[in-house]
């Protein structure tokens, strides 16, 4: 299987080389070749299946170049958590996807991309330096991710004052081979001088360095797991109608999704839920994609003006407008809509909602108001309600626990570097410090 650039589909390298540069030189992102559907049988079987074996399968229909006793390794060191559907209302549940090392849904994409990089460097003269950008999740768990793999660095650079405490003690104080870089600027801000980096001729001469955001094809290959898992248990019967909500911000989740669908998974609507960065439910009401500058929000990690991923959406479905406003309805609301149905879900069910599955819970409900044809509604819960406390605490007026996971993160020290936006301090240190080279 080849990945070629979403900006020239002639420009085609090997699984290696597209996870090891991360992005194309001529700055769009890689994708597979083709797409294959799974077969009958394995829908058929698919209630059978462990989470691990279904991620076996889906990972060999796109990965074919490596050994499948090292996928499946791979695979069993990493998928070694579950993603629960927990229901909510009759019509309505929830896929969690919160249940692993840092409590987020990014743990599925970090620690799978942590051992595919190790794998590819094992036998290098040469120090692989990862540089992502975060606005929160990501940051967390691409770090703890890679901590102490060898013959790997890993530059974490995230927006000062935007992502919780929590989450910055989580990204700011493992040292070793992770540095936290905090920058005085946005997520967009971040986000941008990542890309930079990876086509800077000064630091492609001297450096090996890639990306782990989901700009990073190997991010998105185990997000698409989890829709299978979801899949098979919620007893999906031929009559169903299914829509899925995704709280969005860079649209790698989504992004994953889409490519399951191609693979043969029965969702009838995907919906895009954002906050008021509302880009994308813009391009969907309107055609028009007019990115800008992202704002401050409850749900940070969806605080995103220019979604990288939206470029593989558009290469789904050949740039058709009609086709990709079919197949994904958007919907954008405020921190205080958010703050009311985190209230009202608490109130009525006892479950408790962090602010992005709030977001999602939101857009499934009103597409679902307004298509009650739809018989199945899932919104997935993308990080745990302790790592938003404050935000949590103060909304449904309860004391949310922190989980032991959490806890061991709190007294440490922090240890990250501050620079500002302007790209040429990021060059200059990655450039001036050998620990790099």
């Amino acid at each position: 299987m080849k990945f070629y650039s979403t900006n020239n589909k002639n420009n085609k390298v090997s699984l290696r080389e597209a996870i090891l540069t991360g992005m194309p030189k001529d700055k769009g992102l890689f994708m597979p070749e083709k797409i294959n559907k799974l077969d009958d049988k394995f829908f058929q079987n698919i209630s059978s299946l462990s989470f691990q074996e279904m991620s076996k399968i889906i990972a060999k229909n796109i990965i074919d170049d490596i050994d499948e006793p090292v996928l499946d390794r791979i695979i069993e060191e990493t998928i070694n958590f579950d993603a629960p559907v927990v229901n909510i209302t009759d019509k309505i549940s929830t896929l969690e996807l919160f249940h692993g090392p840092t409590l987020a849904f990014k743990d599925f994409g970090a620690r799978f991309m942590s051992r595919l990089m190790s794998y590819f460097v094992k036998d290098s003269d040469h120090k692989l330096n990862i540089v992502v950008a975060t606005s929160g999740d990501t940051g967390s768990a691409v770090a703890n991710g890679f901590l102490g793999i060898p013959n790997i660095n890993v530059l974490v650079l995230y927006p000062s004052g935007k992502v919780s405490k929590i989450q910055e003690k989580q990204i700011a104080t493992l040292g070793q081979n992770i540095t936290a870089l905090e920058v005085d600027g946005t997520f967009d801000d971040c986000q941008k001088m990542v890309k930079a980096s990876l086509i800077d001729e000064d630091i492609l001469k001297n450096l090996k360095i890639t990306s782990a955001n989901s700009i990073n094809i190997s991010r998105l290959i185990p997000q698409i797991f989890y829709y299978f898992r979801m899949f098979a248990q919620i007893d999906y019967q031929p009559n169903d109608k299914l829509a899925v909500c995704v709280p969005s911000g860079n649209f790698g989740n989504l992004t994953a999704g889409l490519m399951g669908m191609k693979m043969g998974l029965p969702i009838d609507q995907f919906i895009a839920a954002t906050n008021i960065n509302d880009v994308v439910p813009e391009y969907l009401q309107s055609s028009i994609f007019s990115p800008r500058p992202s704002t401050a929000t409850i749900s940070n990690a969806m605080d995103v003006g220019n979604p990288s991923n939206f470029a593989r959406i558009l290469d789904i479905y050949g740039n058709d407008y009609k086709t990709i406003s079919d197949k994904i309805k958007g919907y954008a609301f405020t921190d205080e809509e958010t703050r009311e149905k985190m209230k009202q879900v608490y109130a009525d069910t006892n479950y408790i909602c962090d602010p992005h599955g709030a977001v999602g819970y939101l857009g499934l409900e009103k597409f679902m108001s307004q298509n009650p044809e739809f018989t199945k509604g899932v919104f997935f819960e993308t990080a745990h309600p302790a790592k938003f406390k404050d935000v949590v605490d103060e909304t449904i007026n309860q004391n949310v626990e922190i989980p032991r996971r959490l806890k061991k993160f709190m007294d440490r020290e922090k240890l990250s570097i501050g620079i500002s936006k302007d790209f040429q301090d990021l060059k200059n240190l990655m450039l001036g410090d050998e620990k790099y080279r």
